[in-house]
């Protein structure tokens, strides 16, 4: 989410950080024009005798940046505003039974209520591909360049801490009125439905669970990247640096 600009507290963005604020919140952007400025940008950078450095992120674009992976096809033209339509008029039970005649498999990963995931499941059927494929695109194609990939390592108790500290420094920073600003036209942001419709206390309560929750599968995630090295974080950022840059030099 860090490609839309308009919500940088809510996304913690690092204004000198490339591909970060490139499209507006009413844009639908995908993972294949993402990869595409990715590989021109990292090719720019290793031209210039210099080493990008990637940082992630939502495994699937984590992976676009670093490889040629062969991602979903493009969807034709109106099909996700349709599925939309199906999904909000209709309901959920009704959109989900209908993936379920159409692709029961992807029916079967996919939570009815879910619906970013079911109209997404929808419009990869129309398009002839499924949302879950026979083999995983998973880390299964070679990096374009020779990459080292790290891995950032904190126990979840340290994590679940810093987690509630982000959290209540987003409200102080002024993330309430970000997200005012902002309109109903936005993508699918993680807290941006409890910071819109929850009380301060609340909302923050609401953040640290999904964060929570949406940390434990990122770990899950990186740990499954073939030749990950990982990295004792529960430390000064300057040890950490240091570490990283001691393992890099090795390689």
């Amino acid at each position: 989410m860090q490609v839309y600009r308009g919500l940088p507290i809510l996304t913690n963005q690092d204004a000198g950080a490339g591909l970060v604020g490139i499209w507006p919140l009413d844009r639908q952007g995908t993972v294949g024009e993402f990869q595409q400025l990715a590989h021109r940008a990292i090719d720019e950078i290793v031209e210039a005798g210099r080493t990008p450095v990637v940082v992630g992120g939502s495994g699937l674009w984590f992976q676009a940046a670093l490889t040629d992976v062969q991602l979903p096809p493009e969807v034709p033209p109106g099909a996700r505003a349709r599925w939309e339509r199906l999904y909000d008029r209709r309901g959920a039970a009704t959109a989900h039974g209908v993936l379920a005649r159409r692709d029961p498999s992807a029916a079967a990963r996919v939570h009815p209520n879910d619906r970013k995931r079911v109209v997404r499941a929808l419009e990869l059927w129309q398009s002839g591909a499924t949302l879950v494929p026979e083999k995983p695109r998973l880390w299964t194609a070679a990096t374009r360049v020779p990459t080292l990939v790290l891995g950032l390592d904190l126990a979840p108790r340290v994590l679940a801490v810093r987690i509630r500290a982000r959290a209540e420094a987003m409200f102080e920073a002024g993330v309430e009125e970000e997200v005012r600003a902002a309109g109903d036209v936005v993508p699918q942001v993680l807290g941006l439905d409890a910071v819109r419709s929850l009380p301060r206390e609340d909302a923050i309560a609401q953040l640290e669970r999904d964060t929570i929750r949406f940390a434990a599968y990122q770990r899950k995630w990186m740990r499954r990247i073939p030749g990950i090295v990982m990295i004792e974080a529960d430390r000064p950022a300057g040890e950490v640096a240091d570490a990283i840059l001691e393992v890099a030099r090795a390689r």
